[in-house]
């Protein structure tokens, strides 16, 4: 139990540590007799839903507080009739068996149920294609069950040693003002992604979400691929290409909560308001409006743990982003909490059978899938969120530094450039608990919805308009470019295991998100990236990104980052900040103004130290000030104890030079 040991102020509460485990480790044992593994047990996706065999179809579904069900669709007229009709079996399972010509390929299909009091249309809960009608938005499900199975063509690459992620969205990918596809993501964007080196893509939105403003984070149908950017086959062609490219995919799995829509979602499934979820106000999550699994059910863990081994078994994703892992384990969802102390983890807030089931769910991904990684969303800082289950931990490969996009936006948009702290700055990047990984970033999709702004809008304001054309050079486009590039690397650079970017976002994308909805008169223009700003010559957006084309390419050779960060100078006064990690040295100079000749700073012992880039580049929107390709000889200086190594650097005001050791 590393982190129990490496963490003073956690061992008073060792023993409610060592109790979470094992009620996790009892419920396992519980759900599968001890008689297979917990990924096995995993498996209900295999037997609920509609099945496709042999000899004929078959229908599942799990409704227990439901009198009488029936199959409704395009192979009935869509009227209820006895030979669709499902018949109940124990345990509240309803199945329906038929021959192979009952049912076709294609064929749209709903369930009708009747509960005492009452009755309603509803889609089935394991459906894995759903369907919008373009006349009258009422959702239904589909039959999708070709009768040639898509064909893998490539493996999935190995995890690398740092996850480099894009952060994308497919259905806002393109410029046009409309929904993009899955097909349009994989031609346009993937060669995009494989050009600016990152190394996984991380999709949102993928799980079947009823209104689109949403982000894909009110989700409906759990095991559908959304339909409105394409068909499975063409998600898992994505995939497949991805992969083909040397690209990881993870997703978005949004198991924190679910949209309370009744006929198209799991609120009231079967008339009760206890099926899926909490019943009464536990139920309910007051601020997104939707409904809370409860975690303590056994068919509720049957129905998450399966979803998490199909979309790494069908769609073969190599991972996944776990949405409001935060909200999961605090029964107050940890709004309006400032996690200021460890007793703020054991007061009686956590529920433990959300705790449970996270682990449990990292269990079952990493027993079936061993190079699939998981992210955790989590704000709290939760100790052992990141460690492995058998030490008493969760289970995550990652934990989100959600405390940095906070940090830069806060320096960006109340502190003076002035007062930027570099001991502050260097703090902040490397802050994580010994045991776990995290990924770092400046901004994700959020930090930008509708309300914010990007990074880089936040520091260039209305000047980010008029003033980016190439031979334009005002102050505040100066300022701007200059930071932006600077906080992307220092982020980068001092990762805490992986780094996040989200798509459009390298190169300065201008403005907020904020998709087609009835106050901005239904209107495309924010929910999409404007790629012609990254590639236009005569606008500075390209030398952004073609800066942080430059940046991950350094970080993610081999060993460049494989060792922990070690501080050498972290000057107040001068605003310089510098640090060695890997054989790669950073120096950053954030003063305004204020340029610095021969500027001393203590370095490990090497023979020379090679200049690799630097943020004032020409290329990249600098002013060439640093000549490239130097080479830096250390001398000897007694630094009153002993002979240590100094190089002396020329660094002009707003800029970072890299340099690697020879």
């Amino acid at each position: 139990m590393a982190h129990l040991q490496d963490d003073e102020y956690l061992q008073p509460f060792a023993a409610a540590v060592r109790g979470r485990a094992e009620h996790a480790f009892a419920r396992a044992q519980e759900l599968t007799g001890g008689k297979i593994g917990l990924a096995d047990w995993a498996s209900a996706h295999e037997y609920f839903g509609l099945h496709r065999h042999d000899d004929g179809w078959t229908f599942r579904e799990w409704a227990p507080n439901a009198t009488r069900m029936w199959l409704v669709g395009d192979f009935s007229k869509w009227k209820l009739t006895r030979k669709f009709e499902c018949k109940r079996k124990r345990s509240g399972v309803w199945e329906w068996k038929g021959p192979r010509t009952a049912i076709r390929d294609g064929d749209n299909y709903r369930l009708q149920m009747e509960w005492p009091g009452g009755g309603g249309e509803r889609i089935p809960a394991y459906a894995r294609y759903v369907v919008q009608d373009p006349e009258t938005d009422l959702f239904c499900a589909r039959v999708w069950a070709p009768r040639r199975a898509y064909a893998w063509k490539h493996s999935a690459p190995k995890k690398p040693a740092t996850t480099l992620i894009y952060e994308a969205h497919v259905g806002m990918a393109s410029e046009e003002r409309k929904v993009a596809s899955y097909t349009e993501f994989r031609d346009n964007i993937l060669p995009r992604i494989k050009k600016a080196g990152y190394n996984t893509v991380q999709l949102m939105a993928v799980m079947e979400h009823p209104y689109y403003g949403s982000f894909g984070y009110h989700v409906s149908s759990f095991f559908a691929a959304s339909s409105r950017f394409g068909t499975p086959d063409e998600l898992k062609s994505l995939i497949d290409t991805a992969h083909g490219m040397g690209l990881r995919v993870i997703m978005d799995l949004v198991h924190s909560h679910a949209v309370k829509n009744e006929r198209d979602g799991l609120g009231m499934f079967d008339g009760t308001d206890y099926q899926y979820f909490h019943s009464g106000a536990k139920g309910w999550h007051q601020a997104w409006d939707s409904r809370c699994f409860d975690y303590g059910k056994t068919e509720v863990l049957h129905f998450l743990l399966s979803n998490c081994r199909f979309w790494l078994d069908e769609y073969r994703f190599d991972g996944f982003r776990f949405d409001g892992v935060t909200s999961m384990l605090y029964w107050d969802h940890g709004l309006g909490t400032d996690f200021s102390g460890y007793p703020m983890y054991f007061n009686g807030s956590m529920d433990d059978d959300a705790w449970a089931y996270l682990q449990m769910a990292n269990r079952v991904i990493h027993e079936s899938h061993p190079d699939a990684i998981t992210i955790a969303e989590d704000v709290s800082g939760m100790p052992g969120c990141a460690a492995p289950a058998v030490d008493c931990g969760i289970g995550f490969d990652y934990r989100m530094a959600m405390g940095e996009p906070d940090f830069w936006f806060k320096l960006a948009e109340k502190v003076r450039d002035d007062d930027w702290p570099m001991g502050g700055i260097f703090y902040e990047l490397t802050n994580k608990r010994p045991e776990e990984q995290v990924v770092s970033y400046v901004e994700s999709h959020d930090q930008a919805l509708v309300g914010g702004k990007t990074f880089f809008f936040q520091l260039a304001d209305a000047a980010i308009y008029y003033g980016m054309a190439k031979d334009q050079n005002g102050l505040e486009v100066e300022r701007a470019i200059a930071l932006h590039k600077m906080a992307r690397l220092a982020t980068s650079s001092l990762n805490g295991g992986a780094y996040l970017n989200f798509m459009g976002n390298e190169f300065g994308h201008p403005e907020w998100i904020d998709f087609p909805r009835e106050g901005n008169g239904n209107s495309y223009d924010h929910a999409r990236r404007q790629w012609s700003l990254r590639d236009d010559p005569n606008l500075r957006f390209k030398a952004l990104g073609d800066f942080d084309e430059a940046m991950i390419g350094a970080i993610k050779r081999p060993f460049a980052l494989n060792a922990t960060p070690v501080k050498l100078a972290a000057n107040e006064p001068d605003k310089v900040l510098a640090y060695v990690r890997g054989d790669l040295l950073f120096a950053f100079n954030f003063h305004p103004s204020q340029s610095y000749t021969d500027y001393g700073i203590l370095v490990p012992p090497a023979t020379s130290w090679q200049h690799l880039f630097d943020t004032d580049e020409k290329r990249f929107g600098g002013q060439g000030r640093i000549a490239k390709g130097g080479e830096y000889l250390p001398e000897l200086v007694d630094n009153g104890k002993e002979l240590v190594q100094q190089i002396k650097l020329y660094l002009p005001a707003r800029t970072a030079i890299v340099l690697k050791r020879k």
